[in-house]
């Protein structure tokens, strides 16, 4: 039991810290269900160890050349008998805010079931206005056409009416002109030679001042007019006007032809809302959870009975590293001390024997930690193997297999975790270890935080895609939408009395006019010549003739002829101008009437024929269309909720993060890095040791007083008998020119009798006569 709470506590122990969401925006013609109430889960599964970080990446290069080997698999596949749990996620809001979701989807739907008039209906009338909305505007177009033939037909007449009358003047005004011309070119003064060839030429041209359009033969058009204005006693522009109004009221004919069914398919609408409810409740989800959840309390029961022994051997470890640290800072006062008193209480001048206090107790110092490196050594070495042994082990089985996931891997292994069970994580989950569950899947994807259903592969326990089958909820609302029947047949676009009034007009008589007779006639001049070039060219000849009565006489003449230019021709032409323009729209207009006539009526039988007989096709066609969009909302919803569930709801990013917290930061980052830089440096302060013995067993020799000092004859052939006053305790008789007395003696005898060897150090009893 205890190593199996250990792996829990291993994988699912840690903190977690959410923070909300932002907010979703859907993209356009669609559905906004919003974000299911979920929780981003960031523990930060990164240690940020500050400037020792330096010292972790040597301890791990150094980890490296002393064990280059890969991660044991099969080793640890031996040893590993483990169990796992899992972690409970708070799930119920989001199966709430799911199943609330359903009322955007029915209020969606319910909007358009209430405008089922601007929605169907504008469909329906849509597809058949593309024959209707045609047909009735031809037939305005004809009506408009009758208007305009009557008012070309008045215009006919009038004109023709006006040019008959002026031409009649014009005529008698003309032939006066010329009466008058011809009397006045009779006068004796055109006889005289200057004037006679000017008066020939005048007189050779009166025949030019006559009219050339003649229009008293011109046909009448009273009777095509009097036929048109009874046309025009039927407003056929109402009638047809009454059509579009029939047929623009479609959507509230189908709005009164749908009430009933609809409030059917509302009913249904509730009715799913509910099954939707009771999906939620049959998740199997929670169960699971709190099955796992068994695992987790007792784990934490295990941990909260254990915590204080933890405590108290956590505090045992603190108080052993302290000491060990103390240890090693001991010994390091001592050399400093050493170092610092010998340093300055050193005096080269002073013998052995006569060295300072200060000086002395330095290499005291000094030799007092070669004593207690040489007592705690052997603590401090047996300290630094065991936790590099386990440090080291840690991190190259635990924490370098847990970054590259083969400590996954291992944990899949077929039979390891139960010897009757190939998949353990599915035996455990479904009682079927032969579904392909495996640590690595689930802990990549809580990686990525997908929802604990996609992530514990739980289809094989309740599979959404069964329970929420799109047909399972619109089959209801498709067979009544199905049942929709609308009746169009009470819009009539055009009534029998409208069409016998477009057969009236085009046996109208239009066509029977003599057209070519009045373009003859209106293409010809008012009159063969124009008569103010030819009043122009009266008066240019008349300067040319000598100054008197004849000149001023055919000036006269041809002011006469300007006037009757602007008084008769001008406003006959105009009448010319608009007898054009009428004649020729008439004969555009009777131009195959009865053929534009019978098109009009046959395209309004056959967009009547539409609304009556084939609309029900329309009907169904675009019902269907407005069905899909119905369904279509379900579909959005259904495929929504299917989403979530796999990818949000009780999403397990906290597994993987309690997995990262517990395994990267607290055993790898805070445990096993401090207990490998422990152990790093804790080795290398006792390496270090080696040398500092050596060099404080030299250098206290030089701090240390004497009891006695070795001195040698200058004349003996005895090595460092020519040393440096001061230097190895051998002192020349005179120093600086200073008298010493203890060296001051007569050279020394040495015999054989009087050395002795004292405890192995080399020094001189000197006896005998001086």
């Amino acid at each position: 039991m205890a190593v199996e709470l250990c792996l829990l506590l291993l994988l699912f122990c840690g903190s977690t810290v959410s923070e909300v969401q932002p907010i979703y925006k859907p993209p356009p013609g669609t559905l906004d269900f919003g974000f299911v109430p979920a929780k981003t889960y960031d523990t930060g599964a990164y240690h940020e160890p500050g400037p020792i970080g330096i010292l972790f990446k040597i301890v791990h290069a150094y980890l490296y050349l002393v064990q280059p080997n890969s991660f044991p698999q099969d080793l640890v596949r031996k040893l590993a008998q483990q169990k796992f749990g899992n972690v409970q996620g708070d799930y119920q809001k989001q199966i709430d805010y799911l199943v609330s979701q359903y009322n955007t989807t029915k209020d969606k739907a319910l909007s358009d079931l209430n405008n089922v008039g601007p929605l169907l209906g504008s469909r329906v009338q849509e597809q058949l206005g593309k024959e209707v909305r045609p047909a009735l505007d031809a037939a305005l177009t004809m009506a408009g056409a009758i208007r305009e033939t009557k008012e070309a037909l008045e215009n006919v007449s009038v004109s023709v009416e006006v040019l008959q009358e002026g031409t009649e003047r014009l005529h008698a005004n003309l032939t006066d002109v010329k009466m008058h011309l011809s009397n006045t070119l009779n006068d004796s003064a055109c006889s005289a030679t200057q004037a006679a060839s000017t008066c020939n030429i005048i007189r050779n041209s009166l025949n030019q001042l006559n009219i050339n359009a003649n229009f008293s033969g011109l046909p009448g058009v009273s009777s095509q007019l009097a036929k048109v204005n009874d046309v025009l006693k039927i407003d056929l522009s109402s009638l047809v006007q009454k059509g579009y109004a029939a047929f623009n009221d479609t959507p509230d004919l189908v709005v009164n032809q749908t009430q009933n069914i609809l409030s059917d398919i509302k009913s249904v609408l509730e009715s799913i809302g509910s099954n939707i409810t009771t999906f939620a409740k049959t998740l199997p989800v929670q169960k699971i959870l709190a099955d796992l959840t068994i695992y987790l309390t007792q784990s934490e029961a295990y941990v909260q009975d254990y915590f204080p022994l933890v405590e108290q051997y956590d505090f045992y470890r603190w108080l052993g590293c302290l000491i060990l640290c103390c240890m090693v800072v001991l010994i390091l006062i001592f050399y400093c001390l050493g170092l610092l008193c010998g340093t300055c209480g050193y005096d080269k001048h002073a013998s052995p024997t006569t060295r300072g206090c200060i000086s002395n107790t330095g290499g005291n110092f000094l030799m007092a930690g070669v004593g207690f490196s040489f007592l705690f050594s052997w603590v401090l070495m047996t300290v630094v193997v065991l936790t590099f042994v386990t440090g080291g082990n840690v991190e190259k089985l635990v924490c370098e297999p847990f970054e590259d996931k083969t400590l996954f891997k291992v944990l899949d292994t077929p039979y390891l975790l139960n010897q009757h069970w190939k998949n353990y994580l599915s035996g455990i989950l479904f009682k079927n270890p032969n579904i392909n569950l495996t640590f690595e899947n689930v802990y990549s994807d809580c990686k990525e935080n997908k929802g604990i259903y996609t992530s514990l592969h739980l289809e094989h326990l309740f599979n959404i895609n069964e329970f929420l089958n799109i047909s399972m909820y619109t089959e209801d609302v498709a067979l009544r939408i199905e049942h929709i029947q609308i009746n169009l047949s009470n819009i009539i676009l055009l009534d029998e009395i409208g069409k016998e009034n477009l057969l009236n007009f085009s046996s109208s008589g239009i066509e029977g006019i003599n057209f070519a007779a009045y373009l003859t006639e209106i293409n010809k001049s008012v009159t063969k010549v124009d008569l103010l070039s030819f009043a122009n060219d009266l008066e240019a000849r008349a300067d040319q003739l000598p100054k008197g009565a004849l000149e001023n006489a055919l000036k006269g003449h041809a002011n006469n002829i300007r006037m009757i230019h602007n008084q008769q021709v001008i406003p006959l032409e105009q009448a010319m101008s608009t007898l054009n323009q009428s004649i020729r729209l008439l004969k555009r207009t009777s131009s195959e009437l009865m053929v534009k006539v019978k098109n009009v009526i046959s395209a309004v039988n056959a967009a009547q024929l539409l609304i009556n007989n084939n609309a029900s096709l329309v009907i169904v066609q675009e019902t269907k269309k407005y069905m899909d969009t119905i369904v279509g909302y379900f579909e959005q919803y259904i495929e929504w909720v299917k989403e979530s569930i796999a990818m949000e709801v009780a999403a397990c990013k906290p597994i993987a993060n309690v997995i990262d917290t517990a395994v990267d930061i607290f055993l790898c980052s805070y445990i096993t890095d401090s207990v490998n830089t422990f152990w790093f440096g804790l080795g290398g302060s006792s390496i270090f040791l080696i040398p500092a013995i050596i060099f404080a067993v030299k250098l206290s020799k030089y701090y240390r007083r004497m009891d006695t000092e070795d001195v040698y004859d200058d004349g003996e052939t005895i090595p460092m008998k020519t040393t440096e006053n001061g230097n190895n305790g051998y002192h020349k008789e005179h120093l600086y020119g200073i008298h010493n007395p203890v060296f001051a003696r007569p050279k020394i005898q040495i015999t054989s009798n009087t050395a002795l060897w004292n405890s192995g150090n080399t020094y001189w009893k000197h006896e005998g006569a001086i």
